[in-house]
């Protein structure tokens, strides 16, 4: 199923599309208004789900809908080089752990919202990422049982602010701005995945592709990122978890290829599908003093 949640007539509720429709789940027995909840209930919650796509329940056109934010987590965790030819592109050595950094819940935002950029810098940058769901309240989980605690999969971009990234080693304040967070457009169940690791993944700014690579070149799967990071916490229904992103991103191109104002990204994953966000300056609209 591709889990949604969405706006319509002025009600934000969960649903799942079908085709280009919504299957509304509002006052649906057995499922929970927001996509947390709806995780936290686990399988008698998805299944509800899953029996009410079958069923004659009410479809809205997605074109007659806003896609949110698929869901608002406890934590939003990423990892930084993951892939090889990144690592190559930076400089940097390859890993012999994985290197986690936050970003901060605040910064995300759904499929369409605007990404700001923001006044203190012009350098501002894309990263296309798989991230994937955790769907139970988990704690040291080992590597072979991963796949039991992930709800799903979706695409995500990993907005960075390069020169507030380095004025911190844990580089938050870089990856924390707000509306720097987009995922969705949906969450991916992973009967309908299948191996997380054999993704294409492209990231297109206003049509040229900037990058392009499978998820079989990660240096620590998405099982791996599980089991190391619920031996240190405990992992909580809706947690996201980004991969890395690979070669590609504009801080890397010979002519910076910073995002400005008027700039569209996206970034499509096989089998998931595609997270599109414009790019506009930060408005004054976002002073709240």
């Amino acid at each position: 199923m591709k889990l949604v949640t969405f706006t319509e007539g002025g009600h934000t509720r969960v649903g799942a599309v079908v085709g280009r429709d919504v299957v509304d789940a509002a006052g649906a027995s057995g499922i929970p208004s927001n996509m947390q909840a709806v995780l936290a209930a686990g399988r008698p919650a998805l299944d509800a789900m899953a029996e009410l796509v079958e069923s004659s329940a009410r479809r809205i056109p997605l074109a007659d809908v806003t896609l949110e934010a698929p869901v608002r987590p406890s934590k939003y965790l990423a990892v930084s080089l993951n892939y090889a030819d990144h690592i190559a592109e930076t400089g940097k050595e390859r890993p012999e752990f994985p290197t986690f950094f936050n970003k901060q819940i605040s910064c995300i935002i759904g499929p369409g919202t605007a990404i700001h950029r923001p006044r203190v810098s012009r350098k501002l940058d894309y990263e296309g990422e798989l991230a994937f769901v955790i769907g139970r309240r988990c704690r040291h989980v080992p590597k072979q049982r991963a796949h039991e605690v992930i709800a799903g999969y979706m695409a995500a971009n990993d907005v960075s602010v390069r020169d507030w990234q380095t004025r911190s080693h844990t580089w938050t304040l870089g990856k924390s701005f707000d509306t720097h967070g987009p995922i969705g457009p949906w969450i991916v169940t992973p009967d309908e995945v299948g191996n997380p690791h054999a993704l294409d993944i492209k990231t297109r700014v206003n049509g040229e592709y900037r990058q392009s690579f499978n998820t079989r070149h990660m240096i620590f799967d998405c099982f791996d990122l599980v089991e190391y990071l619920s031996t240190v916490m405990t992992l909580e229904p809706g947690d996201i978890i980004s991969t890395g992103t690979s070669s590609g991103v504009g801080v890397m191109m010979q002519l910076r290829g910073y995002l400005k104002p008027g700039d569209v990204v996206t970034i499509e994953i096989e089998k998931i599908g595609a997270l599109t966000n414009p790019v506009v300056d930060e408005p004054v609209s976002t002073d709240r003093i």
